[in-house]
């Protein structure tokens, strides 16, 4: 068993994986029973893929329903063995022997096809069935009668498997092997020496077989023999092979053919009975033959396990004697199974730009069923942007077909359908539920071309005027909208110093108080901008129309009104009715009915002589003038405008009833000057009432502070020690005369408001210092008179005077 092991461990080592890569696919070949974690081969190499493409693109291994023997190292880019490979077990007697698998990566989609060929290794033994068998023969068999041995069985292919047989001893016997059309040998023990019952009536001999591996392994069967009294003739059957077919899902205990062999002997030793022989083979557990020949079915056949099947079978009669024959037995196919649809790789989400002949899914088609039964066709649901294409025999990509809109479609369910071309036919279907994400791929959108907005002006700034709104058709980020005020201005102001508008709702403030009379209307442009990476954008114009308030009251224009003069009409004595006098013409700078103005009298001196037109201001006399009408007449007109709620203003007319300037002139000189003394004198008053108010307030200050600055000042000198120290300024003399300035002269300045009454006072020289004191300190101030005249000439007097 050890050097069983250790030839196991040599071929582990020394076997070369032979590799091929043609149009991206990859062959390997490696011996079974390797060890778990044992290399396979370099994937990313030899696909030439980067390790950073099989992370990137979650690479896995995809088997279908197989198991999986091979594991994905994405770290390393190498397959490596994750399970132990048996390769009697996975494939049997079918040669080559290999795992087919794919590589298959996302983003995008790839599938790279990939075959591992398992090699035999000489792992298994020849073994029997039974292991030993027993025969009877008749003492009278003749030289050269065949006796049919069970065949051994050998797991192993080539040269690993079962190669040949020996019998031992051979005193009696020989070994003779026939080559069969499916490879194997028929056994056949040989009489080569008649036998005597009487000289021995038992004997044992010893079958053997070998295969052809290194180190060779064999297997054995204990052969008895019984010597039996004279039988002459053999069992010999009608065919050496006989033929037969069988439809898979047949019912248990079907016949699936006759045989029959004869015996030319007489009574017992003529008596023939069946059996199958080879009773390793699959077949033996399937069938059995009774002993008329009928071959029956005992278990389930399925076309897609087993396509036929060879059956040895013998025929043996009492006396021990034997003929061999093989039924071969071909199973028709029925239409049994539907197609499986194996998901290799899907993506449940795709973005709508992507272009046509994107894969969406890779797929695996199997039918096990035969020619037709197996051929298979697959079809998506119609009016859909997909179509699923073919890329080999079994395996299929489902890739779009035209331009995706998520805005249109944002989901869909792809039913992927199979069906094969059985009658019936069968099919299989899978569904795939796609989401379309989004793509920046919609501006925002006004709900309106332009807008138009109104307020009235003296609004409160910060107000509301009104809102813009626009929609983007994309989700999430890409459909946040955000408003922003385009730059431009207005009569040369930026237009953010009138509105503003809000980022996130796209309400629209006003900055400031709006004035009709100012500006009446005006435009901007609002653009809206989505979230998206690059973000898109749309623009709209906005114009905004101020409402007129009735705010201004109306102006009169005429007659001027004057304070320095008087201003009056003449009106002859002569005049008739509706003579004009004059006109009053105002104005309002307000807008609509705001500005309409209406006129009416509301103070006049003769009632009964003059009226003012309502809508034109004009003043006419209704009656006729006489010699009794006052010469000075006075009206007040009240000019009102429409608005809600009305303003006025009022105009005094002067108007003089006479023939000639004179009259007129002495009647209004008086009013002059009474009007304009009236006026001085009122201004005089309230001038004087300020001046009294300032100087009592300027008298009350300067009193308090001046008791204040004493008591403090009596406090400092009580309670201080200090000497007083005189203090001369610089570049002057003190009274030794030792300086440049030997004379201080002292000198009294009285003034008045009036230079022509200013008192003028003549200094005299003084040789004493005068001193004052600075109250807020400890030293001494001296006076000096600094003028260089007064300097040069110290005996000289002095005339300051203050105008």
């Amino acid at each position: 068993m050890s050097d069983r092991t250790m030839t196991r461990q040599v071929l582990l080592f020394i076997s070369v994986l032979s590799l091929s890569s043609v149009n991206g696919q990859v062959s390997y070949s490696i011996p079974e029973e390797m060890a778990k974690g044992s290399l396979v081969g370099n994937i990313a190499q030899d696909l030439g893929l980067d390790i950073k493409r099989l992370k990137s693109g979650k690479a896995r291994i995809y088997t279908g329903n197989s198991a999986e023997y091979i594991e994905l190292n994405k770290e390393r880019g190498v397959l490596l063995i994750k399970e132990r490979i048996d390769r009697e077990a996975l494939c049997g007697q079918t040669t080559p022997c290999a795992l087919d698998f794919q590589i298959s990566l996302e983003n995008p989609m790839e599938l790279y096809p990939v075959t591992v060929e398992i090699t035999d290794i000489n792992d298994n033994a020849p073994s029997f069935k039974k292991a030993e068998r027993r025969l009877e023969i008749s003492e009278s068999a003749v030289i050269g009668s065949k006796f049919v041995l069970e065949k051994a069985v050998d797991p192993d292919i080539g040269l690993n498997g079962l190669q040949t047989y020996s019998l031992k001893p051979t005193d009696n016997f020989i070994l003779k092997l026939h080559s069969q059309a499916d490879g194997s040998k028929k056994v056949e023990m040989v009489l080569q020496k008649p036998l005597d019952r009487e000289k021995q009536e038992h004997m044992s001999l010893l079958l053997t077989a070998l295969d052809g591996g290194k180190p060779q392994m064999s297997g054995t069967m204990q052969i008895h023999v019984t010597v039996l009294d004279a039988n002459d003739n053999a069992p010999v059957f009608t065919k050496t092979v006989y033929t037969a077919t069988i439809t898979e899902n047949s019912q248990k205990g079907t016949v699936v053919t006759t045989v029959s062999a004869s015996d030319a002997d007489e009574g017992t030793n003529g008596e023939v009975s069946y059996l199958i022989s080879n009773g390793m083979d699959s077949g033996s557990e399937l069938f059995h033959i009774n002993a008329d020949g009928d071959l029956i079915l005992d278990g389930p056949i399925d076309y897609e396990k087993a396509r036929y099947y060879q059956i040895d079978i013998e025929a043996i009669d009492n006396g021990g004697l034997s003929d061999s024959s093989k039924i071969i037995i071909d199973v028709s196919d029925v239409n049994d199974n539907s197609a499986v649809i194996n998901l290799i790789s899907k993506s449940s989400s795709i973005p709508e730009d992507s272009r046509p002949n994107t894969v969406i899914a890779m797929m695996s088609v199997n039918d096990p069923d035969s020619e037709s039964n197996g051929k298979v066709h697959c079809g998506i649901n119609a009016k859909i942007p997909f179509t699923i294409k073919s890329t080999s025999n079994t395996f299929y990509s489902l890739v779009t077909d035209s331009d995706l809109d998520r805005e249109r479609d944002s989901e869909y369910n792809i039913s992927v359908t199979c069906s094969d071309e059985g009658v019936p036919s069968l099919s299989s279907s899978v569904t795939l539920t796609l989401q379309i994400s989004d793509v920046n791929d919609n501006a925002p959108v006004f709900e309106r071309s332009s807008y138009e907005a109104y307020i009235i002006e003296n609004n409160t700034p910060g107000l509301s005027i009104f809102t813009v709104k626009a929609r983007d058709d994309d989700w999430n980020q890409n459909a946040r909208v955000s408003y922003i005020l385009e730059d431009s201005s207005v009569n040369g102001v930026p237009v953010s110093s009138y509105v503003s508008v809000s980022a996130d709702s796209g309400v629209i403030h006003a900055v400031r108080s709006f004035d009709y009379e100012q500006i009446k209307d005006f435009q901007f442009r609002v653009k809206a901008q989505d979230g998206g990476s690059p973000p898109l954008s749309s623009n709209v114009t906005v114009k905004i129309m101020i409402q007129d308030q009735n705010d201004n009251a109306p102006q009169v224009l005429y007659p001027v009104q004057t304070s320095s003069s008087l201003v009056a009409e003449m009106v002859p004595r002569s005049a008739d009715v509706g003579y004009l006098v004059t006109k009053v013409v105002a104005v309002d700078v307000d807008s609509g009915q705001n500005a309409w103005l209406s006129y009416k009298l509301q103070k006049v001196t003769d009632r009964a002589l003059f009226e003012v037109g309502l809508q034109n201001g004009e003043i006419r006399t209704i009656r006729q003038v006489n010699d009794k009408d006052v010469v000075k007449q006075r009206l007040t007109v009240v000019v009102e405008d429409n608005g809600q709620p009305s303003r006025s203003a009022t105009v005094n007319v002067n108007v003089a009833v006479a023939d000639s300037f004179p009259e007129v002139l002495s009647e209004f000189t008086d009013f002059t000057h009474d009007k304009e003394y009236n006026d001085n004198l009122t201004f005089y008053l309230v001038l004087a009432l300020a001046v009294v108010s300032f100087l009592f307030i300027t008298c009350l200050v300067v009193i308090i502070s001046v008791k204040i600055y004493r008591w403090r000042q009596s406090r400092i000198l009580y309670h201080s020690n200090l000497p007083v120290i005189p203090y001369y300024p610089p570049r002057y003399a003190d009274t030794l005369g030792t300086g440049t300035l030997q004379h201080v002269y002292n000198y009294e300045v009285c003034r008045t408001t009036d230079s022509r009454k200013s008192d003028c006072q003549f200094a005299r020289p003084c040789s004493q210092n005068v001193l004052i004191m600075d109250p807020s300190s400890t030293g001494t101030m001296q006076r000096m008179q600094n003028e260089k005249n007064i300097l040069d000439e110290p005996d000289s007097p002095i005339e300051v005077c203050y105008i």
